[in-house]
C-alpha cells in the first residue's frame, strides 16, 4: 500500500519501493511513503513488522535492497545516477545529520555529560566552535526541561532525563526530520508523560517528524497521519480520526488496536 499526500506537494521525505532483507527474512516488501514538511507521521504495528527497520533505512544506519529514499530531493545513501554506489563516509555522516534519530535505549556516551553529549554532533559533524556548541547545547537541554543537568554523567540522571538528552542532542543538529524509534519503550511508566510532553511541544512548533510507537494515545494526539505497518508492508493509514474513530476495515488493524483498548 502507498502512502502518499498528493496535497501537500513535493514531500520533504520521499520513500519508494523501498526493500529490506536480512539473509532469507524480507523483513520490508515495497514500502512507498511520503511525509511532509512540518508533518508529524507516526509508524504504529505490531513487533517484526519493519517499523524500526524503516526508520534505520532512513538515516542510512542500515542499507536499503531496493527502492528509492529521498530528503530534499537527495537520495539517502547512495550516489545518484544509473549505478548503485554508496556514498562516501563523510557525506553520509552529513546526511545522517539531517535526519536526527532518537534510539530507544537512549545511546548517551557514559563518560560525557548531559552537555558534552548534545555538544559532540555540533563539534564533530557541523564544525560548530567549541562554545557555540556549548551555548546551542545549552538552550536545549534548557528546551527539554534540563536546565539544572547540564553537567551531570548519564549515570546521574533518570531514565526520563537521559532520553531528553537524547532528544536534545538531535534537535540541536537542526535536522530536517526528526526520526524517533520507540522512545518511551525502555523507560518506567511514570517516567514516559515527560518525554512526550517533549514530543508533543516540538510537534507543536512545526518541526517534521517520523514516530515508531507504540503510544496509541500518542500516536493520536500528536500525528498528522498514522501508518499501520505488518510484515513488511504498510497495510493502512490514514488521519488518526479515521484510523482510530471509525469502522476499520482492515482486520489486522482492528485486532491491534483491541489490545491496547482503543476504540475500534
Amino acid at each position: 500500500m502507498s502512502v502518499l499526500d498528493p496535497s501537500s506537494g513535493t514531500p520533504l521525505l520521499r520513500i519508494r519501493g523501498l526493500e529490506k532483507a536480512y539473509g532469507q527474512v524480507t523483513v520490508l516488501r515495497g514500502v512507498d511513503l511520503d511525509v511532509a514538511k512540518g508533518e508529524v507521521v507516526t509508524v504504529i504495528g505490531p513487533s517484526g513488522g519493519g517499523k524500526t527497520t524503516l526508520l534505520r533505512c532512513v538515516n542510512f544506519l542500515e542499507t536499503y535492497d531496493k527502492g528509492s529514499i529521498r530528503i530534499d530531493g537527495e537520495e539517502v545513501g547512495y550516489q545518484d545516477g544509473p549505478r548503485r554506489a554508496m556514498r562516501s563516509e563523510r557525506d553520509l555522516a552529513r546526511m545522517r545529520a539531517e535526519t536526527g534519530m532518537v534510539f530507544q535505549m537512549f545511546n548517551l556516551f557514559p563518560h560525557l555529560t548531559a552537555a558534552e553529549n548534545v555538544m559532540l554532533g555540533l563539534v564533530k559533524v557541523r564544525r560548530k566552535p567549541k562554545a557555540e556548541a556549548r551555548a546551542i547545547a545549552e538552550h536545549w537541554l534548557r528546551r527539554v526541561g534540563l536546565a539544572e543537568k547540564l553537567d551531570r554523567l548519564p549515570s546521574e540522571l533518570s531514565g526520563g532525563q537521559q532520553q531528553r538528552v537524547g532528544i536534545a542532542r538531535a534537535v540541536a543538529m537542526d535536522p530536517k526530520i526528526l526520526l524517533l524509534d520507540e522512545i518511551t519503550s525502555a523507560l518506567d511508566p511514570e517516567l514516559v508523560g515527560e518525554v512526550l510532553d517533549v514530543v508533543l511541544q516540538l510537534a507543536s512548533e512545526g518541526m517534521t517528524m517520523l514516530v515508531v510507537t507504540h503510544e496509541i494515545g500518542f500516536a493520536r494526539d500528536v500525528s498528522n497521519r498514522v501508518v499501520f505497518m505488518a510484515d513488511g508492508l504498510i497495510a493502512a493509514a490514514g488521519p488518526p480520526r479515521e484510523l482510530f474513530g471509525g469502522a476499520i476495515e482492515v482486520e489486522r488493524l482492528r485486532a491491534f488496536l483491541s489490545r491496547f483498548g482503543a476504540r475500534v
